[in-house]
């Protein structure tokens, strides 16, 4: 199994604990996110590491205030490490006013255009803010692979799946009330489908309330497996052969 999306450096427990534990659940491979330039240096030394991780490099849209060409020269570096392999998490997330809509759109065009530069896929964080995300990514990311973090967007998922987009569930998939995201899990490709943890948020059932690690991605792969009526061996085999294809690992 690979968590798609995780924080190593936000976790209570060391990284080394963290991936010890994944290895024992038969979590393989992760990708572990920054979200700033302190995170997105602790992503890279973490992926120096371990051999199972790999770092994804981004500007968060909540912490695009200020974001500058400083800024984006130091992702550029970052992202050129060849243990990274995506570039984010980057987007547009209007529930939170950490930071104005403008420079959020204008971090996200930079990413965009960096991904696009580096020929890496493009990690996409959206809350509340479904049509720009969308808008944005139609205008400026054609041809960029696509990686849809935290599906949040279960009515807009066959746009999604005609751009060619892969769709990323984290834990909150698993609850019971996500009626809407269990209809959309079960409708996605299976050349589409990734699984995440995002910890240490979004911890899945039966973890739901408590600090999230990247060895329970194994819970939203069961619950994935069972909404779409397979074994979760063949669910792990698909979900693996999709990170090799976006990520490149």
């Amino acid at each position: 199994m690979i968590d798609a999306h995780t924080h190593l450096d936000a976790c209570e427990q060391p990284p080394a604990t963290l991936v010890a534990d994944a290895e024992r659940a038969g979590v393989t491979r992760l990708l572990t996110v920054g979200t700033d330039g302190a995170s997105c240096r602790a992503a890279v030394a973490a992926a120096e590491a371990f051999a199972g991780v790999y770092a994804a490099i981004g500007r968060h849209p909540n912490l695009a205030a200020g974001f500058d060409d400083a800024a984006l020269a130091e992702l550029r570096t970052l992202a050129a490490h060849e243990r990274c392999v995506a570039i984010g998490e980057t987007g547009l997330d209007y529930y939170r006013e950490h930071a104005s809509p403008h420079d959020q759109q204008r971090a996200f065009v930079a990413q965009i255009q960096l991904a696009r530069e580096l020929d890496k896929p493009l990690v996409i964080h959206t809350r509340a803010a479904a049509e720009d995300t969308l808008a944005m990514l139609q205008e400026h990311a054609a041809g960029v692979r696509v990686v849809l973090h935290c599906f949040s967007m279960p009515q807009q998922l066959e746009q999604c799946l005609a751009q060619g987009w892969w769709i990323s569930f984290a834990g909150n998939v698993t609850y019971r009330k996500a009626t809407e995201l269990h209809a959309a899990l079960r409708r996605v490709p299976a050349d589409r489908l990734l699984v995440e943890t995002d910890a240490p948020y979004l911890s899945p059932v039966p973890l739901r309330g408590k600090p999230n690690a990247p060895a329970n991605v194994v819970h939203t792969a069961r619950f994935a497996a069972e909404q779409r009526g397979t074994s979760y061996r063949e669910l792990e085999r698909e979900v693996e052969l999709c990170a090799a294809e976006v990520y490149g690992w």
